[in-house]
């Protein structure tokens, strides 16, 4: 089985304020905006809904009043998805072909290449953990974690040092080809004071 990443540039920080909002608005726009996307998620999770899951919409209804949630440890998914698609309307989307399909351990492997490269600020295989804000119900899918600003800073100090000091391990060309469409994403971020990143496994 295949996972893949979906990796946003935004303001950390934000994002999660909105959670327990309570932004009519935005979940407006969302409504709006994802209508056929909300549809089709309700389509493809038919049977969970109907053992008591809820819609995607009323999912994202929870998440942005702050709940009601269900008590059902196999319904905290839709939350978790709700989350991504707070992310995806505020945030910017960002490459992510690397990731997207992949299998097994290559978080991890990708992982040791920055730890090679003497970059330890940042892991991809954060995206991996159950990392949502701590209001809403734990799920292991999706996968959610970030990258703060300030970590995103220290990264790329760490690989600017790498490269100051002639220090180049030999690495796979995928594997190296991962890391730096890591470093676009930190670049973008860090041209944008404030700004991270927040990804998500599925």
């Amino acid at each position: 089985m295949s996972s893949s990443l979906s990796v946003f540039l935004l303001d950390p920080a934000a994002t999660r304020g909105l959670v327990g909002s309570g932004d009519e608005q935005l979940l407006e726009a969302i409504r709006s905006r994802f209508a056929d996307d909300l549809a089709s998620d309700d389509d493809y999770f038919r049977y969970e809904i109907g053992q008591g899951a809820p819609t995607a919409y009323e999912a994202l209804h929870a998440v942005v009043h702050g709940g009601p949630f269900s008590g059902e440890e196999e319904h905290a998914f839709q939350y978790g998805y709700a989350y991504k698609r707070l992310c995806s309307l505020t945030g910017v989307p960002l490459d992510n072909d690397c990731f997207c399909p992949y299998r097994g351990d290559w978080l991890s492997v990708v992982d040791q290449g920055l730890e090679a490269l003497r970059i330890t600020a940042v892991s991809v295989a954060c995206f991996d953990r159950a990392n949502l804000p701590d209001s809403l119900p734990w799920t292991y899918t999706p996968g959610c974690g970030e990258w703060s600003p300030e970590q995103i800073g220290q990264a790329l100090e760490q690989f600017e040092a790498t490269k100051a000091a002639g220090h180049a391990p030999p690495l796979e060309p995928e594997v190296v080809e991962a890391i730096m469409q890591c470093l676009g994403w930190m670049r973008s971020a860090a041209a944008r004071p404030g700004f991270g990143i927040i990804g998500f496994r599925s």
